[in-house]
């Protein structure tokens, strides 16, 4: 007995805190061993066979002295504040059969030496701070029946050797990090009832013969980790089995029918996973049943009827899948404990079963975000235990019924997003545990009840988008002392601003925008400290020199402020706005008509997201301190009256997507340096004053959809690689000065919807490429130098709705396919060398156009062959004649016709017997007649064409070498001559 004081009284010196004073007082040497608070002794023997501390408080470490208490089966000092290690000498307790240290502070790995203490059935050593690997030792404890890990850091995987302990139990590793896969079992173990493997980091699927070997389980838990495969059909081998939960995983697959076997199971959650196909309708057929989870997975089909009596189900969620079709109307008649119900988040049809009412026990009830219909029935009132309704985003329609008055214990009601009429029952007012109130975006009417304003338990009230009008209470801020959100926008509602919201201390969120608010703005706002969300915008509020904001510097968490289209908040923008929360991310004043400088102080708004200051009259430069806010993503400064460049300091806003410019005096080039601006999405620089190109570092904004240069008067080509903005959907450059034709890169802009070109110098042809972008919808290139034909590949694009191509030089036959049936001619005016349908005051096409594909083959064969001909033979003759006059001397008399007989022909000859080569000396010799024969203005353009490339045949064959045309020449002159040609034919 000595060996067990002197190892209990080496604990109680190892313990720094007693708050209860038990070991204090009560150890002590004067007082016998075994009646020592918390000490059971043998009754054959005076030696220590348990102790009990469990729950004390007590903090210290544990000595190795208690490995001497030999007899000791139970050791339990659960619920303290041990720390440290688990000492080695406590291996000599061979007689321990219980040993409990959980829901203390015990650290390092958890030791081997565990597996040597044989006698041991039961091992706590739950809400610890151990690591590492479990033991493979504790695999010996061959009379093991409760093993709890739970809630410590252990990692590694499960050891295999756990489950061939025959005698095991429970097992509990919930709450660890735990990795692998679960081992499979090979053989019985009858014993086993509970498996908890929640909240590690598992992974691989479910072992195929597991279930085979458990016959008795009753409860098994997998849920929060990473497995995969299906559930197997041998679960129903576990007849046993009260609860299954595999929530948050990855399993997939159907769920088998034979679920419906499991004639004990009471709890059934396998929310979010992957699981697709029908619920089984096996499923309502197990009579234990109380709470079923599939919530979060891929479940389609309809939910299956209930046909028998179901009296233990209370919960069933079936929210966030797929299922459609009706709710069976028989579907509560058989589930009358039912107290809450989760439908919502599905694609449900149809109205709501009135068997519903008859769950009387109903607490929570959601069909939220579904398609179901129908006015809500009076019914609703019968039940009287609802705490919970949610109907928000269906299509339900009709007043809402004043029997929700008899809901007494209400405490959120949602019925927004759906077409309910009427007014607000007063009759709410009556529920005086009401929390939260959201009838948002409907279509009623009438005043806001003020009753409602009287339930001191509300923190939210939500009413935005209806058609409500009347004022609201001047006392609103004095009677909901809980309030946090006020959403109010978006009705017709007047009357000046409710001064006493600055009493509702706790408000956060305060929504007032759209409605016909007067008055002034208070400068008490700023008593509202926890306010985050404030938006005034659309009324008519008014502030003088915009004072509110020096207040609203004590919002510090205030994180979105908008008081934009207030027109009578006029003045200058106080540099004080720089004092503002540190955590403001968008700020709102556009039509404001706010005037003056932007001030250098908003660069302090270091967290701003969006900043909208359009449609005011603002003067002056943009502060270069916009270059501090690195977190912007959106600025509009639109329709004010800004003047000098684009500071470079905007090019260093890397988040930067939006930037909107338009309708100001800014001047100067379009900064190269936006091109680094690679985020960026729409970029509206028009109707500035802007000159110089395009920067060709634009064509680097991958990711731009929308670009708008429009009005200013930028000049030189349209960028070569304009290709590279593959994802625009709208451009516009109307209005400027750009010369060049269209580069062929705009063929990979695919998704191009709107493109304006109107009102510069372009040139050159209307690609056939644009019959590619099948997106288009708009296309204007009005007022340029365009000539040739309108490609008839535009008759693709299906949803060109307006074209516009006024004023260009084109020619030829305008196309009668696709969307061009519905273009006007103000479409097609001033190109004068146009033909087609008479609706578009145009002559009509007698004869196809000699540029047409036919035309210029036959050009090609009976013109420039012809041609090509004549030079070719008044060439070869200057050349023989030339080498003839080199071999005179190696040539024999015998051999050579007399010199006499040779005829060299002159240029001047050829001038003079061709009459100065008229057409009717030399054209008619070698043109076909027949391709002359149409009209007179485009006979004569084909004429001077044919002469002046035989000019051109005849220069270059003149007897001197110096005299002769050089190839630069020539090809110039050809140019010219093919210019002149199709400059005549337009006016042909």
């Amino acid at each position: 007995m000595l060996t067990d004081q002197s190892a209990l009284l080496a604990l109680k010196d190892h313990v720094t805190n007693d708050p209860e004073n038990l070991l204090t007082t009560n150890w002590s040497s004067s007082i016998p061993v075994c009646n020592w608070f918390g000490v059971t002794c043998g009754s054959r023997h005076d030696r220590v066979t348990a102790l009990n501390l469990s729950g004390l408080g007590l903090v210290g470490t544990l000595p190795p002295h208690l490995g001497n208490l030999s007899f000791l089966s139970l050791l339990s000092i659960a619920n303290n504040h041990f720390h440290g290690t688990l000492p080695v000498q406590l291996s000599n307790l061979k007689r321990i059969e219980h040993m409990n240290f959980g829901n203390n502070s015990f650290g390092g790995e958890i030791p081997s030496w565990l597996g040597s203490l044989t006698e041991l059935r039961i091992l706590f050593l739950y809400y610890n701070n151990f690591n590492g690997a479990i033991p493979q030792s504790l695999g010996y404890l061959s009379k093991l029946e409760f093993l709890w890990l739970y809630n410590n850091q252990v990692s590694g995987s499960i050891p295999s050797a756990i489950f061939n302990i025959s005698s095991l139990q429970d097992i509990d590793l919930n709450n660890n990090m735990l990795s692998g896969s679960i081992p499979s079992i090979s053989h019985d173990l009858v014993s086993l009832e509970s498996i908890d493997f929640t909240s590690n980091n598992l992974t691989g699927r479910f072992p195929i013969d597991m279930l085979d070997h458990l016959p008795g389980l009753k409860t098994l838990d997998l849920s929060l980790n990473m497995l995969s495969g299906q559930i197997p059909a041998s679960l129903s081998k576990c007849k046993e089995l009260q609860s299954i939960s595999l929530s948050y995983n990855q399993f997939e697959g159907s769920l088998p029918p034979e679920i419906g076997n499991l004639s004990s199971l009471q709890i059934f959650y396998i929310g979010q996973n992957q699981f697709k196909g029908p619920i089984p309708f096996s499923i309502f057929n197990i009579s234990s049943l109380q709470k079923i989870n599939l919530r979060n997975n891929m479940l389609s089909g309809s939910i299956p009827s209930v046909s028998r009596e179901l009296l233990s189900l209370e919960s069933i969620d079936f929210s966030s899948n797929n299922l459609t079709g009706g709710i069976a109307n028989d579907m509560f008649d058989h589930i009358p404990k039912l107290s809450r119900l989760f439908l919502g988040f599905n694609m449900l049809s149809g109205r709501i079963p009135t068997s519903l009412f008859k769950c009387k026990e109903l607490q929570v009830l959601s069909l939220a975000y579904n398609q179901l219909e129908g006015s809500l029935p009076v019914e609703i009132g019968n039940l009287s235990m609802l705490q919970f309704f949610f109907l928000g985003q269906n299509h339900f329609q009709g007043e809402i019924p004043r029997q929700i008055v008899n809901l007494t214990l209400l405490r959120q009601f949602d019925s927004s997003f759906n077409n309910f009429t009427g007014t607000i029952p007063p009759q709410i007012g009556n529920l005086k545990n009401l929390e939260l109130l959201n009838l948002g975006v409907n279509n009623l009417v009438g005043s806001i009840p003020p009753q409602v304003f009287n339930i001191s338990t509300l923190w939210k009230i939500s009413v935005i988008s209806n058609q409500l009008s009347g004022h609201l209470p001047s006392s609103i801020g004095l009677r909901l002392p809980n309030l946090e959100g006020l959403y109010v926008g978006g009705n017709h509602l007047v009357g000046p601003f409710p001064m006493s919201i600055t009493n509702a201390s706790e408000l956060t969120d305060l929504e007032l925008s759209s409605n016909y608010f007067s008055g002034s703005i208070p400068d008490t706002l700023g008593n509202l400290r926890n306010l985050t969300y404030l938006h005034l915008g659309f009324n008519n509020l008014t502030s003088s020199g915009m004072s509110f904001l020096s207040s609203l510097a004590n919002c510090r968490g205030l994180e979105y402020l908008g008081f934009e289209n207030n027109p009578l908040v006029s003045g200058e923008l106080p540099g004080l706005i720089g004092n503002l929360s540190g955590s403001l991310q968008t700020f709102l004043a556009s039509g404001c008509d706010i005037r003056g400088s932007i001030p250098r102080e908003i660069g302090n708004l270091s967290r701003l997201i969006r900043m909208e200051l359009d449609d005011n009259v603002l003067t002056g430069l943009i502060p270069t301190t916009f270059g501090e806010l690195k977190e912007l993503q959106s600025i509009s400064l639109m329709e004010n009256k800004l003047q000098g460049s684009v500071p470079y300091e905007l090019c260093q806003l890397n988040n930067l997507a939006y930037l909107f410019l338009t309708s100001n005096n800014l001047s100067g080039p379009i900064p190269s340096c936006l091109g680094n601006l690679i985020s960026l999405r729409n970029l509206l620089l028009g109707s500035n004053m802007f000159s110089s190109l395009i920067p060709s570092t634009l064509t680097g904004l991958n990711h731009l959809l929308i670009l708008n240069l429009s009005s200013n008067s930028l000049s030189g080509p349209l960028p070569i690689d304009i290709g590279k903005w593959n994802v625009l959907i709208s451009m516009d450059l109307s209005n400027n000065q750009f010369s060049s034709d269209i580069p062929a890169g705009i063929a990979n802009l695919k998704d191009l919807t709107h493109f304006s070109l109107s009102n510069n110098r372009i040139t050159g042809f209307i690609p056939e490429s644009f019959g590619d972008l099948l997106s288009l919808e708009f296309l204007d290139l009005s007022r340029n130098n365009l000539s040739g034909e309108i490609p008839k590949s535009l008759e693709k694009l299906p949803y060109l709705k307006y074209f516009n191509v006024s004023f260009n030089r084109l020619q030829g036959e305008i196309p009668e396919g696709g969307t061009f049936g519905n273009y006007s001619f103000e479409s097609f005016e001033g190109n004068e060398a146009l033909c087609g349908a008479t609706r578009l005051h145009v002559p009509s096409c007698k004869t196809k156009h000699l540029r047409n594909s036919r035309a210029r083959t036959k050009l090609t064969i009976y013109v420039a062959l012809p041609i090509a001909s004549t030079i070719l033979v008044v060439a070869l003759i200057v050349i023989i004649l030339l080498r003839r006059k080199r071999k005179d001397k190696l040539s024999t008399q015998e051999d050579l016709l007399p010199i006499g007989s040779w005829r060299r022909i002159s240029y001047y000859e050829l001038h003079q017997a061709t009459d100065g080569f008229s057409d009717s000396k030399l054209l008619d010799q070698v043109v076909d007649p027949n391709l002359l024969s149409t009209s007179e203005t485009e006979r004569v353009a084909a004429n001077d064409c044919a002469l002046s490339i035989l000019q051109v045949g005849l220069e270059c064959s003149v007897e001197l070498p110096d005299e002769r045309l050089n190839m630069k020449e020539i090809v110039t002159r050809l140019k010219k001559i093919r210019a002149k040609f199709l400059a005549d034919q337009s006016l042909a």
